[in-house]
């Protein structure tokens, strides 16, 4: 699949480059001096594919191949689920890249080396009587072990790599390709030639994705099957060492499972039996490094919005649009902080159980009204990132010769 989109890729860089004929800038010819040439580059022009295919597949690299998933269950064997659970996290990932990067930074946290990604991410599967029973968290691992209900699983970090469909070179290609996109929008500041929209909302995505890429680079991608640990005490079974902890979740929105899960919310269980949900709020983490986690996810909203704010002075088609436009990334820029500003999980830990219930009942209302406002303008970013190139300035059209002929997507 990875190959096939590769060659995709390959063709549609072709037929950008048979498109965009280089022209040379002849501007003031008879009287250029060195220093002038180097002032004024050549440049060319670039069609409304280009400008198009290279954010597209830029942005895709974002959404897609930068999100390492945590494995599925050993049940889940049709290809629909895992589409569909992968289509979950794209949607996720246009919607609120911010946590994207959060889930990472909270992995990155409790993972030192390979195999703490590989049990993080569910890649042990605790077997009873033959049939998968439990995915196995590092500290589930520990404790039966201790109590000789297991044996130490045995698997290399060469064996673990070997699951992985990523490598080094694939995942520095992608990066590579980020870091064109990055590259040729810095040119064209420097050269004051006009941005599309289109263009500074990937470029959101491309700084949230190099966060992504970076905490993640050793986490195995795309891993389906996870290593079995088989249950060998004939004495007890695996409840009289795991407290059972799975059926309050079902008390809980699905939809508002993913952020409480992420942001450690307190007193809820994460774990899943069979696989280790896509934002696993089960990792034991210092006090401190929620914290850091919160404030981590609120920055990055904040730098995903400000970048889109720099498409405050742009030519839009409509004063409409233009209005839609900075509302909408003032919303996404401060959102965040009013909600990190209610928390309320310092003060509420003084006032009696009931009285601590409504609070927090309260503070959720709160919350879900604003990841109502926050969904809403992240769409009317997205819609208006396309419908603006239907009236681009010339300038838009222009790029520097050089920056076409650096090897991309």
């Amino acid at each position: 699949m990875r190959f096939k989109l590769v060659f995709f890729c390959i063709f549609l860089y072709i037929v950008g480059g048979i498109q965009a004929a280089p022209t040379t800038n002849t501007t003031n010819t008879t009287n250029t001096t060195t220093s002038d040439s180097f002032k004024a580059p050549s440049f060319t022009t670039r069609t409304l594919w280009t400008i198009i295919s290279s954010s597209v597949l830029t942005l895709f690299a974002c959404i897609y191949s930068a999100i390492h998933p945590n494995i599925p269950s050993p049940k889940d064997i049709s290809p629909f689920l895992i589409i569909r659970r992968q289509l979950g996290m794209m949607i996720m990932a246009l919607i609120a890249p911010e946590m994207i990067v959060t889930w990472a930074m909270r992995q990155l946290f409790s993972a030192h080396q390979t195999h703490s990604f590989f049990a993080l991410m569910g890649g042990f599967m605790l077997y009873v009587d033959g049939e998968p029973y439990l995915t196995l968290r590092p500290e589930y691992i520990l404790k039966l072990i201790r109590d000789e209900c297991i044996d130490v699983p045995t698997i290399t970090a060469n064996q673990i790599h070997d699951k992985s469909k990523g490598n080094a070179i694939s995942k520095g290609l992608v990066m590579l390709q980020v870091a064109w996109f990055v590259m040729q929008l810095i040119t064209r500041a420097v050269y004051h030639l006009k941005t599309t929209q289109l263009e500074v909302g990937t470029l959101a995505f491309a700084v949230l994705s190099f966060l992504t890429y970076a905490m993640w680079w050793d986490k195995p991608l795309n891993v389906r099957c996870p290593h079995p640990v088989y249950w060998k005490s004939a004495e007890s079974r695996p409840e009289d060492h795991i407290e059972d902890e799975f059926a309050h979740l079902r008390l809980l929105p699905r939809s508002f499972r993913p952020v409480l899960e992420l942001i450690g919310w307190v007193d809820i269980p994460t774990s899943r039996k069979l696989r280790v949900p896509t934002f696993d709020g089960s990792i034991t983490i210092e006090d401190s490094n929620k914290k850091v986690l919160r404030l981590a996810a609120v920055l990055m909203a904040t730098i995903f919005g400000g970048i889109h704010c720099m498409a405050w002075f742009f030519t839009f088609p409509t004063h409409q649009e233009q209005v839609l436009w900075k509302i909408s990334a003032i919303a996404i820029t401060c959102t965040p902080w009013i909600c990190l500003s209610l928390y309320l999980d310092s003060l509420v830990r003084r006032f009696s159980d009931s009285s601590r219930r409504i609070m927090w009942g309260v503070y959720g209302l709160i919350c879900c009204t604003f990841v109502v406002l926050y969904i809403t303008t992240r769409a009317v970013l997205l819609v208006l990132m396309f419908t603006t190139l239907r009236n681009l300035p010339p300038d838009a059209y222009k790029s520097v010769l050089w920056t076409s002929l650096v090897p991309h997507l």
